[in-house]
């Protein structure tokens, strides 16, 4: 008997949802307005869904009357603060795109950002940890000191033309948050966008690389974020009585789909325990808020459990949340149900360009099938895996994940190329992850076309760092891959060939990285070697130089 085909459709019968993201946000603090829907341990913030439409609406309209148009594009380069979670619904709230920038960039990534997306206001804090924002901003444009705010001309990002600051502290040239502004008229003005916009407009870019190592940057719209941030919800099974703890950064899919709009589709609370993740602050969070879920990559996870201070907090409260981001180790997630009480966690798969879920688990899922697969397909979409030809695989045989449905992007912004190249003709997104789907429609991820680096939930494209290292003047060529790695699951290694007659050391490569790249860019491994395995045809073979890394690895450790 012929096994059936790699091909699954979710369910339909919920509904599509038709809001926009300000739509939404206003039609659940009419139905919950004293329901508390934000708390921000950090900043001592708290807002019920009433206050936070009242503040989301102020900046809207405050953007507006900035003269900033609907279309426009808006960058937040910032930690976990309340001002992201007002902006990432103010921005579309007035038909702007919020264009979500790696709190980790340097100054060339953040060029590239900014001006791949023409990006006319920039909204940032002075410092965070080791980055300083504002001083990186500053070796970008130089002349921010001299213009007047809106009016900044820089050379090496022409389209910014407003800088808003987070901190109270006046910056020259720049906008301060809490100065933002709106009186009648610019309210007025921001009813008058509401009406135009639409729920198939782009709202949201976020940047993710391919094979070519250029920063792509993946055009979503609110139909794609608020129906996967519900649906997320639903698999967690979500109600207004539940208070999400979300360590995940904002600037991913995880914490502004998977955790703000999951809670906000359902008049759940958002919970934020800092700007970075920290283990102790987010253990004390849970504890002191009472939090029913909790959202974290593999390594948060044991980061909390191995927590000196573990014992002492009362997490008897969570029963939910996602893991996601890199595999899931069998006796973590054991670990997190027992100890954690985090009896109904799931399990969730996907990407940003499919913003993002595609499979999650569900409570009623055996422990064992939350660690074995990622789930079943979500409602609305559909998934098949094909060969190298396009031909759909029989069930239990592996082929590469396609996706179509609601919740594929409108496209790579700019980038009419990649984006042919990504969702073909019939709609079929191509993931280029590997995966396997078995009798009852469980999916298992187990590898990957494309060489990228899963490092602790960061994704890590060895081409962007490859191209980088090519412009140090001691190096030939290079490549760059994933090697495992028993805390983060991997970490990149980087093989040097260094141009004739000159020396270099592992500490030097890794410094110049680190001047320039995001720290988990940096090349965790650094060898020296003469040659890279090659095929008779001349194509460089990655797993072989993965195979001699990790048997170095372990004959170190042995």
């Amino acid at each position: 008997m012929q096994a059936s085909p790699s091909h699954v459709a979710g369910p339909t019968e919920q509904p599509l949802l038709q809001d926009t993201v300000g739509g939404l946000l206003a039609r659940i603090a009419r139905r919950w307005p004293d329901r508390p829907a934000l708390v921000v341990r950090g900043q001592q913030i708290r807002l019920d869904y009433r206050g936070l439409h009242a503040e989301v609406e102020r900046v809207a309209a405050a953007l507006l009357a900035l003269g900033l148009a609907p279309g426009e594009r808006i960058g937040i380069w910032a930690p976990n603060r309340a001002e992201w979670v007002i902006l990432q619904f103010a921005a579309p709230m007035a038909g702007l795109v919020l264009v979500n920038i790696n709190p980790a960039y340097r100054a060339h990534e953040l060029a590239y950002a900014l001006n791949h997306v023409d990006c006319r206001a920039l909204v940032l804090p002075r410092r965070f940890k080791t980055s300083h924002y504002l001083d990186v901003l500053i070796e970008l444009a130089p002349e921010l000191g001299d213009a007047p705010a809106g009016q900044l001309h820089a050379e090496r990002v022409p389209g910014l033309r407003e800088v808003i600051v987070l901190d109270d502290e006046p910056v020259p040239g720049a906008r301060r948050w809490t100065k933002l502004a709106a009186d009648d008229a610019a309210m007025a003005h921001l009813r008058a966008v509401q009406a135009t916009l639409s729920a198939d407009d782009a709202v949201n870019i976020q940047f993710t690389s391919g094979t070519t190592g250029a920063p792509k940057g993946a055009t979503l719209t609110h139909r794609n974020i608020v129906n996967n941030g519900w649906f997320v919800g639903e698999a967690m099974r979500l109600t207004e009585h539940d208070r999400l703890c979300i360590p995940v950064p904002f600037y991913h899919c995880f914490g502004m789909v998977l955790g703000n709009l999951a809670c906000v589709t359902h008049g759940a609370c958002m919970v934020i325990p800092g700007e970075g993740f920290d283990a102790l602050a987010t253990l004390e969070t849970v504890a002191e808020e009472r939090c029913t879920g909790l959202h974290g990559v593999p390594t948060m996870f044991i980061a909390e459990l191995a927590h000196p201070r573990f014992a002492e907090f009362d997490l008897s409260s969570l029963r939910t949340g996602i893991m996601a981001g890199s595999p899931c180790p069998v006796e973590v997630m054991r670990q997190v149900v027992e100890r954690m009480h985090m009896a109904e966690v799931t399990i969730a798969y996907g990407m940003t360009e499919t913003s993002p879920v595609s499979f999650q688990t569900v409570p009623d899922d055996p422990l064992e099938r939350r660690v074995d697969s990622v789930g079943r397909i979500h409602p609305h979409l559909e998934v098949k895996l094909v060969d190298e030809a396009g031909a759909t695989v029989p069930r239990g045989d592996t082929g590469e994940l396609c996706t179509r449905g609601y919740s594929v992007m409108r496209g790579y912004w700019n980038d009419e190329a990649n984006t042919r190249t990504a969702i073909d003709a019939e709609g079929w997104m191509h993931t280029g992850d590997l995966a396997t789907l078995d009798a009852d429609g469980y999916c298992r991820i187990v590898g990957r076309l494309k060489d990228m680096i899963i490092r602790g939930g960061e994704n890590i494209y060895p081409r962007e760092i490859e191209e980088f290292l090519y412009t140090h003047p001691k190096v030939l060529d290079v490549q760059v891959f994933g090697v495992p790695d028993a805390k983060f699951g991997e970490q990149a290694c980087a093989w040097v060939k260094l141009r004739e007659g000159v020396q270099a050391t592992e500490a030097e490569i890794q410094d110049y990285c680190r001047h320039h790249l995001a720290y988990f860019k940096v090349p965790h491994y650094v060898r020296f070697v003469d040659a890279f395995p090659m095929t008779v045809t001349g194509k460089v073979q990655k797993y072989l130089m993965r195979e001699a890394m990790a048997a170095e690895l372990a004959a170190r450790r042995d």
